[in-house]
């Protein structure tokens, strides 16, 4: 990867102060979430994919600079990979379609942590063909902007409809994970508005709730009453004055990739760190709703901002050091496939760590944190198919499955 694209991710990515912390980063090639952090100058650019006891890395294609990967429901043949420039690419028999499933290169502000990032589908796509995604405009605000599919192989560009458009004044901390939830509803991973330390108004964006930055917001996508979303009643600030009702849970700094468990709802949330410490937060099914996740009073378990407090916030569950060569945390999922010894563990990693890390989550706790002997360079998203089959991308190009050796 060149200077420039690693410049940019490293500002993307982490965050001392003053710079980013968010996580897809690129100028050439879109860096998806591989938002390094300032101390990201030390991140893998060529090293190549490993194997781990038991398992391996394939790699499935090359891209540019893909964020995400993930596939339509109930759809065995074809996977989309998000590409920051602003394209969505299909991998369809093992091979990558000439035409992508969606280009709108020229609405997308690509670069750094800025671009297309993420993307996902209705519950009833198979149904309407209902999907969304999440990108940086051109004039760097953020949009989740629903579409329709024309065919399998083909959505419609002509059936856009802005859904939530989110003002933003810096280039960094851009979240941007869509999910469809257990609940059908759609989640929404917001960054708490860029810059170094959260430093928007008297207790920052993370922890107001009368701003939709710094968490994860949920809503019904579909248009009802002359508006292009509903906010849900079941939501936990729907009746709180000067709050925002389609927040669902908050205190978040950069949430870059965040999931829920296929068979229980649990929600695993990799949140990228400030300057010293990264984190993963985990909560069992239904208790994200409403919680807070200490960010800017503290970051991963220690005191950020003295003097600040988020009583009964909810503690991360693993904590990694900048000190032990992390910058950016890239949250991950957990593993179906059972053709793979990993299964049935959480996996996550780091942009410049590259190693590839497995936990068991379970509880409200983590256990068993250990890394594997996987890594992958400039490490921006993980993502599944409808098989279970798990994936990790880079931004340097390539998609890689992980195979039992």
């Amino acid at each position: 990867m060149g200077l420039i694209m690693l410049a940019a991710i490293v500002a993307v990515g982490c965050g001392g102060d003053g710079d980013a912390a968010g996580r897809p980063t690129a100028t050439a090639t879109p860096s998806a979430s591989a938002a390094a952090g300032p101390e990201a100058t030390a991140a893998p650019s060529a090293a190549p994919a490993s194997r781990a006891r038991g398992v391996r890395l394939q790699r499935v294609g090359t891209f540019s600079s893909p964020v995400h990967v993930i596939a339509p429901p109930d759809d065995t043949e074809r996977l989309m990979v998000v590409e920051q420039d602003g394209r969505i690419r299909i991998l369809k028999g093992g091979d990558i379609a000439d035409r992508p499933f969606l280009d709108i290169r020229d609405l997308v502000r690509g670069g750094g942590e800025q671009g297309l990032l993420s993307m996902a589908f209705a519950a009833d796509y198979t149904e309407t063909g209902a999907f969304y995604v999440y990108y940086t405009d051109r004039t760097g605000d953020q949009r989740v902007v629903g579409y329709e599919a024309a065919t399998p192989d083909r959505a419609d560009a002509g059936s856009a409809r802005l859904i939530l458009r989110m003002s933003d004044s810096e280039s960094n901390h851009n979240g941007g994970q869509l999910a469809t939830g257990p609940d059908g509803l759609l989640y929404i991973g917001t960054g708490d508005g860029g810059g170094g330390g959260d430093r928007h108004g008297e207790i920052g964006n993370a922890q107001d709730l009368g701003s939709l930055l710094g968490k994860i917001l949920r809503i019904e996508p579909t248009p009802s009453g002359g508006k292009e979303y509903t906010v849900p009643p079941s939501n936990p600030f729907v009746d709180r004055e000067g709050a925002r009702g389609e927040i669902y849970a908050y205190g978040l700094r950069n949430p870059w990739r965040f999931s829920f468990h296929r068979t229980n709802g649990a929600l695993a949330i990799g949140d990228v760190g400030q300057g010293a410490y990264e984190e993963i937060d985990y909560v069992r099914r239904g208790l994200g709703k409403g919680a807070n996740f200490g960010w800017r009073p503290f970051e991963g378990r220690s005191r950020y901002t003295p003097g600040e407090s988020a009583p009964g916030h909810v503690k991360p569950v693993i904590v990694q050091s900048h000190a032990d060569g992390n910058c950016s945390i890239t949250g991950g999922l957990w593993v179906r496939d059972r053709g793979v010894p990993l299964h049935g563990r959480y996996v996550f990693g780091d942009y410049c760590k590259g190693r590839i890390y497995k936990a068991k989550l379970a509880r409200g706790k983590a256990s068993g944190v250990k890394p594997t002997a996987l890594r992958v360079a400039n490490l921006s998203s993980f993502g599944e198919d409808a098989l279970g089959r798990v994936y990790v991308a880079s931004t340097g190009g390539p998609v890689y499955r992980i195979v039992a050796k």
